[in-house]
């Protein structure tokens, strides 16, 4: 492991110093240190290592720090030096398949990789007139994100969803499945637990050998926390800027607010909306932002957000949503009912889909969810067995395909699929729905049993 003291004593006397004055709560004053906003200092400790920290604000004549780790330890007086202006980070080809902290440190126990580019952690947004329109799909592995909200290249995509129904598998299946030449995994807030289990079993040594994996727990400091978002991003940028086109993955968005939230409010900041500050709103845009493509190559985001009491219009999600190229919402109730993943197609989008599939599978899509909705529409009234058979064509014909969609939409979490599997897919689909639809003027035929139904129309597609 990479003996970071041993850097910052080596550099001690020759940078700017200043002098610790006083801790409050979770920062700490300094004195006599004029270090920029999002410096990265050191806390020279006379009993033990030296602390990081870095820059959150300034009050009066003091400058705030908040630390990497914990304080203890601290004295008044400490010595304060500065490390860096501007966060950077060691990127490059001999991280591909670790797995890194949020400072960028290798932390799987495999030998550490010298590595000779310098990525900055907050590097500006892509120009809106330097990113080429999004033209050409990406397959994720996943098909009813293929068929029915597909992604293009470049483009970036929330996944909303409360806790426990599916989030960390549908990006494991990505992981593995997508066509994307490299994937950027960041895993901040998460459980200690969930980290090995998702390497082992969702991700496995298949999607980890051309990954990246960023993990900052939920016990590490915010700012750890945050900085693990920002390098998550600057990894993606490395190799995007190489030809690559890489699928970044952030579980979640709503963990990195909180974490900003936690230093704000440390900073002095007033609390606002639901008790974050203005700052969580304007930091928001910034890192989604760096998504996307470039002349070069590309950067497809999905942002996991964790929806509070599954209320999809709290602060955080209505802020995501409408940044984001479009949405994925999970559904509790699929999930009660085993249906993986639990997508609830009426209620998400993908933007760009229009840009990117052909007018027929436009169609295709459009008429399965014209079904679906007609059942959702009348769904109480079927429950209960109070809905009259004939009384809507659509209805009939949606409560006699439902089986078939529902087969088209589950996917396990080992089965693997593709974009032109999942097209063909939905094609076929389409295909026993209009063989159906003449029976609209057979009354006869119309009141038959649905199972005999669908057994003709399988037998002739």
């Amino acid at each position: 492991m990479f003996d970071v003291s041993q850097q910052i004593k080596q550099i001690l006397p020759f940078r700017l110093t200043g002098r610790v004055t006083r801790v409050v709560g979770l920062t700490a004053s300094v004195s006599g240190f004029p270090a920029p906003l999002g410096a990265v200092c050191a806390i020279d400790r006379e009993n033990g290592q030296p602390i990081e920290a870095e820059v959150v604000g300034f009050q009066d004549e003091e400058t705030l720090l908040l630390p990497y780790e914990d304080l203890t330890g601290i004295r008044r007086g400490d010595r304060v030096s500065l490390i860096q202006s501007v966060p950077a980070v060691a990127v490059g080809e001999g991280i591909l398949g670790r797995v890194l902290d949020g400072r960028g440190r290798c932390i799987d126990g495999k030998n550490q990789v010298m590595l000779s580019h310098r990525a900055n952690l907050k590097a500006k947004p892509i120009s809106p007139l330097s990113r080429p329109r999004i033209d050409a799909p990406l397959s994720t592995g996943i098909r009813c994100i293929d068929g029915l909200l597909t992604c293009g290249k470049g483009q970036r995509l929330g996944i909303f969803a409360g806790s426990g129904v599916g989030k960390s598998t549908l990006m494991g299946q990505m992981a593995r499945q997508s066509s994307a030449d490299i994937n950027v995994v960041c895993l901040v807030g998460e459980r200690g637990r969930e980290v090995r289990e998702f390497l082992d079993k969702d991700l496995g040594p298949e999607g980890l050998a051309r990954s990246v994996v960023i993990v900052a727990t939920s016990d590490e400091p915010a700012l750890i926390r945050l900085r693990a978002a920002h390098l998550a991003s600057a990894v993606a940028e490395y190799f995007r800027d190489t030809g690559k086109d890489v699928l970044l993955m952030m579980d979640s968005v709503t963990r990195y607010a909180l974490a900003q939230r936690e230093i704000g409010l440390a900073a002095g900041e007033p609390p606002a909306t639901r008790g974050y500050p203005p700052s969580v709103f304007s930091l928001l845009p910034k890192l989604l932002e760096r998504s996307g493509r470039t002349d070069s190559g590309s950067i497809t985001g999905f942002y996991t957000v964790l929806v509070e009491a599954d209320d999809a219009n709290e602060p955080i999600s209505d802020t995501v949503r409408g940044i984001l190229d479009g949405h994925i919402m999970l559904s509790r109730k699929l999930a009660h009912e085993s249906h993986w993943p639990a997508i609830d197609v009426l209620q998400s989008i993908s933007r760009s889909m229009n840009d990117i599939t052909s007018p027929e599978h436009q169609r295709s899509a459009a008429e399965l969810k014209k079904l679906m909705a007609a059942y959702q529409q009348s769904e109480d009234l079927i429950s209960i067995g109070a809905y009259q058979a004939g009384s809507n064509f659509e209805v009939d014909l949606a409560i006699k395909l439902r089986p078939l969609w529902n087969d088209y939409l589950r996917q396990g979490n080992t089965e693997d699929s593709n974009f032109e599997e999942a097209e063909n897919g939905l094609q076929n689909l389409i295909t026993r729905i209009q063989q159906l639809k003449p029976m609209k003027t057979d009354n006869a035929q119309r009141d038959s049993p649905p199972g005999q139904e669908i057994e003709a129309a399988g037998s002739t597609s």
